[in-house]
Formats: structure tokens, C-alpha cells, sequence
């Protein structure tokens, strides 16, 4: 029974691998991260609670179900615990993206360069301070304003010249009004769990 169940965890793990499409930087997917951290504390302590709170209550049954197979096979020897490992890992990162409206595209090796702005978050909950992060945030979005709000006032200057003159003065308004608009949407909307969803894809 647990060499079967270990076949089907080495064939699970094998296919998120196998389907794994491009990486993209999502902090709870790394394998130092805060997810993959709590389930190696539940492992160690024989105790799924502390991982629940990462996934929505409907995932609750297969995360159990994920949490037991772990267990009844972990002991078994040292290959045995690091698959069965990577077996759950891989399982509460799935359903945790799941939860977000993401897709799952596997787990990223430890230290992986998440940026700026994840490093910075994570700071500010370890110091109870956003100072940093609103400078950080603050400085590249004045930047990132200046720089389209240049290339659509240069572009303004010419727009009459030609068509295709006036074209490039249209697309550079384009992308100077929306990027605003987009800023000032993500700045004054009621947060929603959800929205992580395309902040991952973009690289949570």
C-alpha cells in the first residue's frame, strides 16, 4: 500500500515538472517561501493545521488527503521523505494558486531573485515598517510616469507632420494614459485576494 502510494506522489511530482509551463516570480513558489516554509514545519511536527490557512476551505479535503499520504510514507527512507515531500509541496502550492485565481506553474528553487518590490514587502512585515517600500514603490512609479509622459509630449510635438508621425503620437498616448490609469486603479481599489492572480503572472 505505501509503495504504491509513493508511486503515485513520484508520478504526481513528475508530471508538475513535465507540465510545468515558463517561470513566473511568485513568492509563495519558491521553495524558501512562506508556503513551502509552513509545510515543512506541519511535516515535521505530524500536524496539517498550520498549513490550512493557506488554501480556501473547499481544498481542505485534498490538502488532508495529500498531508496523510506524506506521512505514511515519509519514514521510509531518506528518497522516500524527500519525494513525499516534494509530493505535499507541490500539492499546497497548487491548491494555494488555485485559491488565487493563478495558475500553478511549479515550484522555483530557493533564492530565487524575486525583485525589489517582494523583498520589500517582506521587509516592512519584519520591521512593522512601510517606510522603505513606499519609497521603493514611490521613486519607480514617479520614474515610470516621467518616462511615458516624455515620449507622449515629444511625440505631441510632431503628431501633425504625417500620418505615421501622428500614429506614434497616438500609441505613446496610449501607453503614458494607461499606465496611469492602471496605477491609479490598482492604487484606489478595495484589495482583493484575487488580484494576485496577475501580479504573479506578471511577477506574489
Amino acid at each position: 500500500m505505501r509503495a504504491s502510494i509513493l508511486g503515485m506522489m513520484a508520478a504526481a511530482v513528475l508530471l508538475a515538472h513535465l507540465g510545468r509551463p515558463p517561470a513566473a516570480s511568485a513568492h509563495c513558489d519558491t521553495l524558501d517561501g512562506p508556503v513551502v516554509a509552513a509545510a515543512r514545519q506541519a511535516l515535521d511536527k505530524g500536524e496539517v493545521t498550520p498549513v490550512l490557512k493557506w488554501v480556501k476551505p473547499e481544498a481542505e479535503a485534498e490538502l488532508n488527503d495529500a498531508f496523510d499520504r506524506t506521512l505514511a510514507v515519509r519514514h521510509l527512507g531518506p528518497q522516500a521523505r524527500d519525494l513525499a515531500d516534494m509530493y505535499f509541496f507541490e500539492t499546497l502550492v497548487r491548491l494555494h494558486r488555485a485559491g488565487e485565481g493563478a495558475p500553478y506553474t511549479g515550484l522555483k528553487p530557493a533564492g530565487t531573485d524575486l525583485g525589489p518590490a517582494v523583498a520589500g514587502a517582506d521587509k516592512a512585515l519584519e520591521t512593522g515598517s512601510t517606510e522603505a517600500l513606499v519609497r521603493l514603490v514611490t521613486e519607480a512609479v514617479a520614474a515610470g510616469i516621467r518616462e511615458r509622459f516624455a515620449e507622449a509630449n515629444e511625440r505631441k510635438k510632431t503628431q501633425d507632420e504625417s500620418i505615421a508621425a501622428g500614429r506614434e503620437f497616438v500609441e505613446a498616448y496610449v501607453i503614458f494614459v494607461h499606465y496611469v490609469e492602471r496605477l491609479y486603479a490598482d492604487a484606489t481599489t478595495a484589495p482583493q485576494h484575487s488580484e494576485n492572480a496577475v501580479s504573479h503572472a506578471e511577477g506574489h
